[in-house]
């Protein structure tokens, strides 16, 4: 069982079903279900997610969403003190935007396996608390 954190475009993809990278995202899906590893996120992605339905006055698709990450088929990472301290060291050591920081950094403070974003940049990083980071056309399943 390995604990797998998706960056927010994961979920923006199976979520819009981009024609691109969906059946990619729902086969990592799949795959990681029958092996039973823990999907991780962080209450960053949830905020990020619901902005646009927000911005489009579109209730039914927010509420789709906050029913889809309270459901409990993912856990929810905080901002806590131990990622502070992971967001400080990152920042300090790498160029990297501030929401990529906390994203990474609440998956080290979580021990992390697999870091998968879409952001090919952050798959160049290595973060202590976090076993590799990869892009999503990268993903070894």
């Amino acid at each position: 069982m390995a604990r797998v954190f998706w960056d927010t475009n994961l979920f923006i993809y199976l979520f819009e079903q981009n024609a691109e990278w969906s059946p990619r995202v729902i086969e990592l899906r799949r795959r990681m279900l029958a092996r039973g590893d823990l999907l991780l996120t962080s209450y960053l992605t949830v905020g990020e997610i619901i902005t646009k339905p927000k911005q489009m006055n579109n209730a039914m698709l927010e509420r789709s969403y906050l029913n889809f990450f309270s459901s409990g088929s993912v856990e929810l990472i905080g901002f806590g003190l131990a990622a502070a301290e992971r967001y400080g060291d990152i920042r300090s050591r790498e160029r990297v935007r501030p929401p990529d920081a906390i994203q990474l950094a609440c998956a080290a403070a979580a021990g992390t396996d697999l870091f998968v974003t879409s952001d090919n940049r952050l798959s160049e990083l290595v973060v202590s608390g976090i076993t590799f980071v990869t892009g999503i056309e990268r993903v070894p399943y």
